[in-house]
């Protein structure tokens, strides 16, 4: 440790000593304008300081009074530049530019003075006092008059501040710099050509200035002269003679003419004063009068042109100089004649109003034409304007007829305004007019016609008597009584759809369409009669006839289509007992169930079926058939279970009308069940109709003998219309098995009939009508239930390509069957049609009674096409 000590002890008096004989101070030199970072000199090295010594004596840099913009690397002890160094900045034009530092070091405590010299480069371009100078120099200056400049400086010094001066090529003007020892350099402009500021009112030149520097700088400086004018120009005329005409009837005031002069000059030596002059004839000194400010020479007294037919004049201008100069011309005025007389036209026969049938030639008016004028002056030429549709005829020495040249249209133009125009020949020439009023009187010759060919009205059926429909208008673009319009309903065309309407050859025979609607003849108010029945009528088509009060009368017709809107104005109503149907589920189903209605000892109006014990959930063990006479969702028909609520063994399909067993039967489910069921539409409000169905609860085999001898009596109901027979319970034990036999039998037997029936409807044509008298209602049944439409005096059998359908139902709905035979009090009554498994015998005699027949989606359901939800598929 002793020696270490002792080492630095010799280390610093080293450094004194060198220190001592360099005198104290070190020396760089660094350019402006060095980057940050630039290393300017070793300091540590230059002051014997070994590596690493600097930073363990915090060698450092102290600059009094400014910012140094240099500083000493910790690590190595370099002086670098940490910013930027502008010499300008620092010294301005001191040269040369040195910066005092003082360095400190510790350990011991040591002050070191450091002189850093920015030298200069050249980034100072030199400057002029001002971008422009603007000089005045008159246009007499003799050439090498002098005119001082200020010069550029250069914030540089040295090479870099010494400037040259340039100027911009030119003839006019020259540099002369001029160097004093007491004063510098002196800078003029040097006039070398005689200025004209009538050719040249402003010089403009730059001035350059341009150091020494590698590169050289450059600065400008534009020179605007201005050349101040003498008088030293004559006012001058464009022309030395001016020739002029000059009407006669011309009006005092009238300006004859625009004299300018011009003056090359400028300010009071181009303002010019104009004065006039008579040079002949010697009496035409109070005609013509000149403006002495605006050279316009105009007329204040009356010319003549049998009194004097031309006149000479001398102008003057003179300007408003020191030494004023002046300018002449002469104006040669020619006095015309003129034709001062105008055509006059008069109107000696006028036939109005003129019919618009009017044929072509036909005279309208007669008319006379003059001028008191002679020679061209007194010549006319007339004409009418416009020119359609009449035009003019000489029939002798200024006489002319108005005659018609193309047809009129009252229509299209009602009244013209005709003018008789004419013209002579003097020049220029003058025109005379008279105008003429012609009305055209109206024939009647447009026949009423409506907006539309076709109207399409829409009602709502169960309106009220006189309740207006639609108002029709018709166009008739005559007038007064041939415009006049009436209205009327047309019965000569017919066109009715729907019910018994007046154009159907069945119901209630044929109606007209008058004594549905009216129209009011004045106005064409359409209106109901009657209230609307959609039921009876849903489309009303006829026409209704407009015709005017014109001689001979016009008419126009138009097709009114008058749509009925529905409205749910009917109940649902359960189908009347009408044949037997069955339900194409197979031997099993078939024996499982039959419905009939109740025969003597029961209530009125109840329907049958029967239900095996054990019979599976979701088994169908009846359907319920009902038809609305309305239409569209008022037609849509729901089934819902009124009675029993709750979890009972029955349920209803909503849209079906199928009942089935909710849950497997037995015993304790008692002989009988009755429900009742409620039937509602989807109209606004909601109708309904109430069926009551009792289901006898039966072993497997007594089900299969009740449904077994529903089937044969079905076969005989037909032809006995629907007449009952009576099967025994005590009977039915004892042959219980010949009567299962026959009952398969006639099931299959049906199946297979049916089977042939429906592939046969497959290959059929794919819609085929089949009409005959009476009302019908069409009944499609699909998987989401009952979808009916009444359509009336038409039948239908519907036979669609869709899917096979389960069941195949036939119904007639509007014809009641024949009262059913008496039934014996000890024996269940027959089952009734309304409910009944389908035989061939049903169905041949539903064809033959022409009662409609609709597979699943069935395409000729009155063409109603409904999104209802699908209800459960069996």
């Amino acid at each position: 440790m002793g020696e270490r000590c002792c080492a630095a002890v010799v280390r610093v008096l080293v450094l004194q000593a060198a220190w001592a004989l360099s005198g104290g101070q070190v020396r760089y030199s660094v350019p402006e304008e060095a980057e940050a970072g630039t290393v300017v000199g070793r300091l540590a090295q230059d002051l014997g300081l070994e590596a690493g010594e600097a930073e363990a004596r915090r060698l450092r840099l102290v600059a009094p009074g400014r910012r140094a913009s240099v500083e000493v690397s910790g690590a190595s002890g370099a002086l670098l530049v940490s910013s930027r160094l502008d010499r300008e900045e620092l010294c301005g034009k001191s040269a040369p530019c040195a910066l005092r530092l003082e360095v400190l070091l510790e350990r011991p405590l040591r002050v070191f003075h450091v002189q850093l010299e920015v030298t200069d480069i050249n980034d100072n371009a030199p400057v002029f006092p001002a971008a422009r100078k603007n000089l005045s120099i008159a246009e007499s200056s003799l050439l090498g008059s002098r005119f001082p400049l200020e010069g550029a400086s250069d914030a540089d010094i040295g090479a870099n501040a010494q400037l040259t001066y340039t100027l911009s090529p030119n003839e006019h003007f020259a540099l002369d710099l001029q160097k004093m020892e007491e004063d510098g350099e002196s800078l003029f402009l040097v006039l070398r050509k005689s200025l004209d500021r009538e050719t040249i009112p402003v010089h403009r030149l730059v001035l350059t200035a341009s150091d020494g520097g590698r590169p050289s700088l450059t600065g400008t400086m534009e020179l605007v002269i201005s050349v101040l004018d003498v008088n030293d120009n004559a006012p001058q005329f464009n022309q030395s003679v001016y020739k002029m005409q000059l009407p006669e009837n011309a009006e005092r005031g009238t300006l004859v003419i625009r004299l300018n002069a011009t003056d090359l000059d400028e300010g009071a030596n181009s303002n010019i004063s104009y004065s006039l002059q008579i040079l002949s004839p010697q009496d035409g000194r109070n005609i013509f009068g000149i403006d002495k400010n605006s050279g316009e020479i105009r007329l204040t007294g009356d010319l003549d042109f049998e009194g004097v037919s031309f006149y000479r004049l001398q102008v003057d201008a003179t300007d408003k100089g020191t030494a004023p100069l002046s300018g002449h011309c002469k104006l040669v005025l020619e006095v015309v004649d003129v034709n001062d007389n105008a055509p006059e036209v008069w109107v000696t026969s006028l036939s109005v109003p003129l019919p618009e049938d009017a044929s072509l030639g036909t005279v309208v008016a007669l008319l006379s034409v003059s001028d008191r004028d002679s020679g061209e002056n007194g010549r006319v030429r007339c004409w009418v304007w416009p020119a359609s549709p009449f035009g003019l005829e000489a029939t002798f020495a200024g006489s002319y007829s108005l005659v018609l040249r193309e047809a009129l249209d009252r229509e299209r133009v009602s009244e013209y305004e005709v003018e008789v125009r004419a013209e002579d020949g003097g020049a220029p020439a003058l025109r005379a007019s008279r105008g003429l009023r012609v009305p055209v009187s109206d024939v009647n010759d447009n026949a009423p016609s409506f907006a539309q060919a076709v109207y399409t009205v829409l009602a709502r059926e169960n309106n009220a008597a006189g309740a207006e429909l639609a108002r029709l208008w018709a166009r008739d673009p005559d007038e007064a009584a041939n415009g006049r319009v009436s209205y009327s309903v047309w019965d000569g065309g017919v066109g009715v759809g729907g019910g018994g309407a007046a154009g159907s050859s069945s119901g209630v025979g044929w109606r007209p369409a008058s004594s549905y609607v009216s129209v009011d003849a004045e106005s064409g108010r359409l209106w109901a009669l009657q209230p609307l029945d959609y039921e009876e009528l849903q489309v009303l088509q006829f026409e209704v006839r407009a015709v005017d009060a014109g001689e001979p009368p016009l008419s126009g017709n138009a097709t009114v289509q008058l749509f009925v809107l529905d409205e749910n104005d009917n109940a649902p109503a359960l189908l009347p007992p009408a044949g037997s149907a069955a339900e194409a589920g197979g031997v099993a189903a078939a024996a499982a169930w039959a419905v009939a209605l109740a025969g003597a000892g029961s209530e009125s109006g109840t329907l049958w079926a029967w239900a095996a014990w054990g019979a599976p959930a979701g088994q169908v063990v009846a359907k319920i058939r009902a038809v609305d006479a309305d239409s569209g969702y008022n037609a849509w028909l729901r089934y819902e279970l009124w009675e029993p609520r709750g979890k009972g063994p029955f349920r209803v399909g909503l849209y079906s009308g199928e009942v089935s067993t909710a849950r497997a039967l037995d015993e304790a489910d008692g002989p009988r069940q009755r429900l009742l069921i409620v039937v509602r539409d989807h109209g606004e409000p909601a109708r309904s109709a109430t069926a009551t169905l009792s289901v006898s609860l039966l072993e497997a085999a007594e089900a299969a003998l009740a449904a077994g001898s529903s089937s044969s009596s079905s076969l005989a109901a037909v032809s006995r219309s629907a007449a009952g027979v009576e099967l025994g319970a005590g009977a039915a034990s004892a042959v219980t098995n010949v009567w299962l036999v026959v009952a398969i039998c006639a099931v299959s037997s049906l199946f297979l009939l049916a089977v042939v029936l429906y592939g046969a409807s497959r290959w059929a044509p794919r819609a085929a009508v089949l009409s005959a008298p009476g009302p019908t209602t069409l009944v499609c049944a699909s998987e989401v239930g009952s979808w009916s439409y009444s359509q009336r005096h038409s039948r239908s059998l519907c036979v669609a390509d869709g899917a096979a359908k389960s069941d195949l139902m036939v119904f007639s709905p509007n014809f009641p069957p024949p009262p059913p035979a008496p039934a014996a009090k000890d024996t269940q009554p027959e089952p009734s049609a309304l409910l009944d498994t389908v035989s061939a015998n049903t169905l041949l005699s539903s064809l033959s009674r022409s009662q409609p027949f609709c597979p699943s989606r069935c395409a000729g359901c009155a063409g109603i096409q409904a999104p209802f939800p699908r209800g459960r598929e069996r």
